[in-house]
């Protein structure tokens, strides 16, 4: 099993940045792909972008490409979102995640609030 350790977060105003960091521990050689997923009050949870560890191919949603950048480093075994322009609709409880196949997600880290002032 991996475990993921969730840093970063905070408040910023609009247009701010902010870097969120995922730490994996464990088995962490079988990670196939890590990303970040967000839930706003009241809505479904949703994808925000995903990087696979082999070859580090990325994946955005429409709403934040251009805005954030997903990044690792496999000697550190961290995953990093940097987030720019940053907008309040971009308030969220952040989640990190990994898989160790092409399917769904099977381990998530703890939650961290980004909360975006306009």
């Amino acid at each position: 099993q991996v475990q993921l350790v969730e840093s970063g977060g905070g408040l910023v105003q609009t247009g701010g940045s902010l870097r969120l960091s995922c730490a994996a521990s464990g088995r962490t050689f079988s990670i196939y792909r890590m990303g970040w997923f967000r839930q706003a009050p009241a809505k479904e949870r949703e994808f925000v972008a995903a990087i696979r560890w082999s070859d580090a191919y990325t994946e955005y949603a429409n709403s934040v490409k251009g805005r954030f950048t997903i990044s690792r480093d496999n000697a550190k075994r961290t995953m990093n979102l940097q987030m720019n322009s940053l907008e309040p609709e971009d308030t969220a409880v952040y989640y990190c995640a990994a898989t160790y196949s092409a399917d769904e997600y099977k381990e998530w880290g703890q939650e961290t609030q980004v909360t975006v002032a306009s």
